[in-house]
């Protein structure tokens, strides 16, 4: 399927994103439009397990409640019994999806993280994570998607052959945001150009993959569209990308952002509409219930198809004041707007091929489709 042209150019973009009034009004109008086009009145969401392998890790961004040093009583990696056991538990409660989270390269930074990993019996994080991706996969039902940060060409490699989908937010392209004081000081994984490399090297290896931006963090509405068309025109070469995601910045107590303002509503629905006319129209485009739960309706008005990920056992670990809404209220609320719920699998229906996925995933996809 070929991607269409960008409807705009990116100085238009940048004044639609700040549109008020009547102007927002037209804007999610035109959003919307395209959303139904592509995807019609149907929106949808994957039943998932929220496994956090571990949430050690070597980056200290200013809004992550996630992560945690060695030595911190609330640090964690989980064994591979621990593993099994929240994956067989998602497959009881009649999930598909197995969302793999984790901190970015913690042995790079951390002495007790390498001797924990040699005590595993691995020399990286990845190497652990491929394990248990594939342990998963052979011992339940469940698709895994990890969501590790930004990998090399040669770790995408290692973890596709178990892996029907792969994500990392994109979050931002500005290399302002490296600075003292903003949201990814002290990030080496956050570069914008080790985002973008990683990006590149899942398209390269045609990994479906997921990706987005995080709103509130000190960008400027004008980086939030920069890190749009960065997202299209790598898509536009590659393909892989399935889905999009714009989620909102939300304050924690335990945070350096701690008293930093939260995005509004109207702030959300805005990007959403801009994201849906710059992103090629078969790209998904989502944002999550949990962390606006009165702005479910906004948002599909604003042109959103998928909910994204939602889980009946395991709670949002990287947003835990935020719970997930129960599947009932999301297809009242959507219901409300004039759309249908519909539950969809981790990689997306177009993807489910061999051009996408190794034989044995591809097996498994096909299977939880039929089931």
């Amino acid at each position: 399927m070929a991607s269409a042209a960008p409807l705009f150019s990116r100085d238009e973009a940048r004044a639609l994103i700040q549109a008020r009034g009547r102007d927002l009004l037209a804007l999610m109008q035109r959003a919307s439009a395209v959303r139904d086009d592509a995807w019609g009145r149907t929106v949808t969401y994957s039943r998932k397990v929220f496994i956090p392998l571990t949430n050690l890790c070597r980056d200290k961004c200013a809004y992550c409640t996630f992560a945690r040093a060695p030595g911190d009583p609330r640090a964690k990696t989980l064994s591979p019994d621990e593993v099994l056991d929240i994956a067989r538990s998602g497959q009881r409660a009649g999930c598909k999806e197995a969302l793999f989270s984790l901190g970015e390269r913690p042995e790079l930074a951390h002495v007790a993280v390498r001797e924990q990993l040699a005590r595993l019996g691995y020399e990286t994080t990845v190497d652990y994570l491929a394990a248990m991706i594939r342990l998963v996969f052979e011992e339940t039902t469940l698709l895994p998607h990890p969501n590790p940060g930004a990998l090399y060409k040669c770790e995408w490699r290692k973890l596709r052959p178990w892996a029907g989908s792969m994500g990392m937010m994109l979050e931002n392209v500005s290399p302002r945001l490296m600075e003292k004081g903003q949201a990814h000081f002290g990030c080496p994984d956050k570069a914008p150009e080790r985002r973008l490399a990683a990006l590149e090297a899942a398209g390269e290896l045609r990994i479906p993959f997921t990706t987005g931006i995080l709103i509130g963090i000190g960008e400027t509405p004008a980086e939030r569209v920069d890190s749009l068309f960065a997202i299209a025109d790598i898509h536009r070469r590659y393909g892989h990308i399935q889905e999009v995601i714009i989620q909102n910045f939300r304050r924690k107590p335990d945070i350096r952002f701690r008293a930093k303002d939260e995005p509004g509503a109207l702030e959300m629905a805005r990007t959403i509409a801009v994201a849906r006319l710059i992103l090629p129209p078969e790209i998904s485009l989502q944002a999550p219930p949990n962390l606006t739960p009165d702005a479910y309706s906004l948002y599909l008005l604003a042109g959103i198809n998928d909910w994204g990920g939602i889980s009946p056992v395991t709670r949002d670990h990287i947003n835990p004041e935020a719970p997930w809404p129960a599947i009932q209220e999301l297809a009242a609320a959507s219901a409300d707007a004039g759309f249908s719920l519909r539950e969809r699998l981790s990689v997306y229906s177009r993807f489910i091929s061999p051009a996408w996925l190794p034989a044995s995933v591809l097996a498994r996809a096909k299977s939880l489709l039929a089931a």
